[in-house]
């Protein structure tokens, strides 16, 4: 059997989870809400506690994001940095460096187990919620990094459920367009990209139509 390779500390990692049959695991707001507020909590080292009891004693979704992110961003160890993400309706994307041993396959197995309890407990079921272990493509260089971000963020266009991808809430793509307000930003990507709204925004557009026609072909290839 291949082994796998250990994920180094201070490297970068397209890092990508599948639902188990392509079942619809963000399929509300709320759904996709709690899976942001995720993702912030679990970046730190010292987490006081499970994510679903930290929310009953914060009460967090009474009192909203600008609490919780106050909460997170204190001087706090973290574990991973996260660039950039989309959540899809079955599968989510994540842009992650490492900043400790071990510190991407902690995170990810503190989400989707968090996430899979969510799941199965409101919606009344039991058994896997992902298909296996997360997969990840080690970024080598700040153009590769750069073109990845804008592929992620072009993914709900890809699969046309929306046609401009500012309208896609569920993504960092309005962090990199400074559309949202800091308290509400999950990503920290300005020491590692030099990000231009206006540029940046023409640099996505200009690619959605390529993206869309390649998704067409690679679907007709596997069908």
């Amino acid at each position: 059997m291949q082994r796998k390779e250990k994920l180094a500390v201070g490297e970068i990692y397209h890092i990508f989870s599948k639902s188990i049959a392509d079942f619809k695991i963000f399929n509300s707001n709320g759904n996709v809400l709690r899976m942001k507020y995720m993702l912030k909590y679990y970046q730190v080292a010292d987490i006081p506690c499970r994510f679903s009891k930290f929310m009953e004693l914060k009460n967090i979704q009474k009192q909203g994001f600008i609490e919780y992110f106050n909460f997170v961003s204190k001087e706090k160890e973290k574990i991973v940095k996260i660039i950039a993400y989309c959540i899809m309706p079955t599968h989510i994307h994540l842009i992650l460096k490492q900043l400790k041993e071990n510190g991407i396959s902690n995170f990810m197995g503190n989400i989707l187990n968090s996430y899979s309890r969510y799941f199965n407990t409101k919606y009344k079921r039991k058994g896997p919620l992902w298909e296996g272990r997360f997969k990840n493509i080690s970024v080598k260089t700040d153009e590769q990094l750069l073109h990845l971000t804008r592929y992620i963020h072009l993914n709900p266009v890809t699969a046309r459920l929306i046609d401009k991808p500012e309208n896609w809430q569920a993504s960092s793509y309005n962090e990199y367009l400074e559309n949202s307000s800091i308290n509400e930003r999950i990503c920290e990507y300005d020491k590692i990209l030099q990000i231009d709204r206006v540029s940046y925004k023409s640099f996505v557009k200009d690619r959605i139509s390529y993206q869309r026609e390649l998704n067409k072909i690679k679907k007709m290839l596997c069908e």
